[in-house]
């Protein structure tokens, strides 16, 4: 019987066929928490008098959303981590090594697996064909103990993407586009496949942005197909070992199948304070909007891929009088990259700034955070009121092209006009 990929990654770790809406039990491959929600996870495990993990090797604490830490409580907690990380034999990924979501897809995500994160975007993990999906607190708590979760296997969502996108267009236009069609809750606990020639034509950190903001949508998980794109990531990050084919079948039933002309598209903006709050950027309610601060990085959108992009703009030119731009890596791979390359120098000398490898102002934690009143065009993945740290602050999404462009010209920008 034909299978959706959530479906045969389910079926593979529990031995038997599964059905939408069923509920399962299913091994766990790997679980982490990070410097927000491992605290409370440990004290979970300590609560219930657990004294050591049956398979430390899958558990894994992240160092990366106060990163460095900014307060006292915040020093604290990666104190308490660290010395949890050391007690009971786990790894630590410390201040410095990058989010959680990019290393995980950097080093250790392999297709096929089922990931279990304590933040919402560990979706993003879907990139490489595994089930990653976050969870709260007490549940990765379990999981990290157990090795083991229940899951309720979710209807899947087909997207069809075919076509090559325009000079300036990207995927993270492909998704905001997506999103502002379905609407923020047009997901909710479902499987968004993502397949189509776009994406077999697009490399794994291009797709990557499509299952990290799935989530955004009320998604279980977002997954794209393990494929020749995927071996070849693997291939760069010497991982070529972990690379399994595996893709879901097109005839099998789905809950739902939208097909997207990726070549129609234009360059997308998210309006505050929603993710589906999308329009065109010539759209009047966006065009000329004054920006006070440039924000590139985060999971979403903080790969070398995305710098090269914006520092592509930004090389030679000034950003505009008012206008700041902070920029974030994703990760110590890609801040070491950005610095062979020359990106970090073409950014600082546009007049941005560039800090060490974290989450930074996404969560509202630090490095970033906005004035009230102020606007905020950024390529992460939310906007929520409040989300940068201030509820009087208002963020726009767009793609690194379209914030790269915006910065020079100091309002919300088309960057078909400046990207070479």
């Amino acid at each position: 019987m034909p299978m959706t990929l959530v479906e045969k990654i389910l079926a593979n770790k529990v031995g038997h066929d599964v059905r939408p809406g069923q509920l399962v039990m299913t091994p766990v491959d790997q679980v982490f928490a990070h410097d927000l929600s491992g605290p409370l996870a440990i004290s979970q495990l300590r609560s219930l008098g657990f004294k050591g993990f049956k398979h430390p090797e899958k558990v894994r604490f992240f160092l990366d959303h106060a990163s460095p830490s900014s307060t006292v409580a915040s020093a604290n907690e990666h104190k308490t981590i660290r010395e949890f990380a050391s007690e009971w034999g786990v790894e630590l990924v410390d201040v410095g090594e990058g989010i959680c979501h990019q290393v995980m897809m950097e080093k250790y995500v392999r297709s096929g697996e089922i990931i279990i994160g304590g933040d919402s975007h560990t979706c993003m993990g879907g990139v490489l064909g595994a089930l990653a999906t976050g969870m709260g607190s007490t549940d990765v708590a379990i999981a990290m103990y157990l090795s083991r979760t229940w899951l309720r296997v979710p209807d899947t969502m087909r997207f069809v993407i075919n076509g090559r996108t325009p000079h300036g267009v990207y995927s993270k236009d492909v998704m905001l586009h997506i999103i502002g069609r379905i609407g923020a809750g047009g997901a909710t606990y479902r499987s968004m496949e993502f397949v189509g020639s776009t994406i077999a034509e697009w490399p794994v950190p291009e797709r990557s942005t499509l299952p990290n903001m799935a989530v955004e949508a009320g998604a279980k998980c977002g997954l794209c197909p393990s494929d020749a794109r995927t071996l070849e990531y693997l291939t760069q990050q010497g991982r070529a070992k972990d690379y399994t084919a595996l893709s879901g079948d097109l005839d099998a039933p789905c809950n739902f199948e939208m097909k997207v002309d990726a070549s129609a598209l234009e360059p997308q903006i998210a309006l505050p304070h929603n993710v589906d709050l999308v329009v065109g950027v010539t759209d009047p309610k966006v065009r000329n909007v004054r920006i006070h601060q440039i924000y590139l990085g985060t999971c979403t959108n903080g790969r070398i891929e995305d710098f090269r992009v914006a520092a592509g703009v930004l090389k030679g030119n000034k950003i505009a009088k008012g206008t700041r731009l902070v920029a974030t890596p994703a990760s110590r791979q890609v801040y070491l990259q950005g610095m062979k390359e020359g990106l970090w120098t073409a950014i600082v000398e546009a007049g941005g700034l560039v800090n060490s490898p974290g989450c930074g102002a996404c969560p509202g934690v630090q490095t970033g955070i906005l004035g009230s009143g102020e606007n905020c065009l950024s390529t992460m993945n939310r906007n929520f009121k409040g989300r940068m740290g201030n509820p009087e602050a208002f963020i726009y999404l767009g793609s690194p092209a379209t914030c790269a462009a915006s910065a020079l010209a100091g309002v919300i920008t088309d960057p078909r006009e400046v990207v070479r």
